[in-house]
């Protein structure tokens, strides 16, 4: 039954090889440009941004239509296996930042500097950026630091006429130094610095700034303060957008999941469940079936090498004959 079923199904729908997939769907999404992100918050609506570190990820969030998309450093713990983004290199990143851009056409594109490309001095900043401008394929970079990076920051924008986007609260690239993944700003000292921050990075010339694990008062401070949009990341709702780290919303990330987090689908233990169905129908045979994910010669052409297999080497194939109306259906 499941067999004339799946044949059945065959008969209906073109398949493909992998290597030769049909054109992808294009949303029609306009493109975002620094100018739509300004004018999202010159009219007060929240901006959505959203990680992506690979093609499959980036064509998900072109195909939802979100504002920006993030090629965070966050992919060397969920996408790469590390302990923490600081193992991640300029290298790795660029590779990924090609990656997403490859599956992106409307959102606007923001891919980190990891840890050591910008922190020694303007120029390495300078020369990183552009290199993910130029090899990254990005439309942005963002910079992990406070009021003391700003002078890098303002060598990116106005010397290298590069858009950044500033990253205060909880910078994950320096975690230890923080004592950890802890939020960021709970006194009113720390409170305070971040304010400070916040100023001098946008005095710097960021476009925009992402606030991450801080007080919802402290971001909403902050956001009014400012004369650019702050995308919040366990930052409350006062934020000028929210984001949220893909494989954290989606279930993939099998560490942890932070309490800023919603959860929007639990694809980790689905795709397990998908495996694991695999390997057992491969274990007793009932994948693949013949015919609809088998290939077959033309009638005469099958007649021909069986008749010759059995000549040449005594061997009697299977198959079957009769499946050659459902192979038709499969692009060879």
């Amino acid at each position: 039954m499941r067999r004339s079923m799946l044949i059945s199904r065959a008969a209906r729908q073109m398949r493909m090889y992998s290597a030769r997939p049909a054109a992808r769907d294009t949303t029609g999404h306009p493109k975002v440009t620094i100018q739509t992100i300004k004018k999202l918050y010159a009219e007060r609506k929240p901006i959505a941004l959203m990680t992506a570190y690979d093609y499959p990820t980036a064509v998900a969030c072109e195909r939802a239509g979100v504002d920006m998309v993030l090629v965070g450093d966050s992919l060397a713990m969920v996408a790469l296996g590390h302990d923490d983004t600081s193992q991640i290199t300029m290298d790795e990143m660029i590779h990924h930042s090609k990656a997403v851009s490859r599956g992106l056409r409307s959102p606007f594109i923001v891919t980190d500097l990891p840890f050591g490309s910008y922190q020694s001095d303007e120029r390495t900043a300078v020369e990183n950026a552009v290199r993910m401008v130029k090899e990254g394929r990005a439309e942005a970079v963002k910079l992990e630091t406070g009021r003391r990076g700003a002078p890098k920051i303002d060598a990116i924008v106005n010397g290298a006429g590069i858009p950044v986007v500033g990253h205060i609260g909880l910078t994950p690239q320096t975690a230890v130094a923080l004592g950890g993944f802890r939020v960021q700003g709970k006194s009113l000292a720390s409170a305070q610095s971040l304010v400070d921050d916040a100023l001098a990075l946008q005095e710097a010339g960021c476009f925009a700034m992402v606030l991450e694990a801080m007080p919802s008062l402290v971001a909403e401070t902050v956001t009014r303060l400012l004369r650019v949009p702050t995308i919040g990341i366990g930052a409350g709702p006062a934020t000028s957008g929210q984001a949220l780290v893909l494989s954290d919303m989606v279930g993939m990330f099998d560490r942890f999941t932070p309490k800023f987090c919603q959860s929007y689908s639990d694809l980790g233990p689905r795709m397990a469940d998908a495996v694991g169905e695999y390997k057992k129908e491969v274990r007793n045979g009932a994948f693949p079936v013949e015919g609809v994910h088998t290939y077959a010669m033309p009638a005469a052409a099958e007649e021909s090498w069986r008749a010759y297999v059995q000549q040449q080497f005594g061997l009697e194939l299977g198959g079957n004959k009769s499946e050659e109306g459902v192979a038709s259906t499969v692009q060879v």
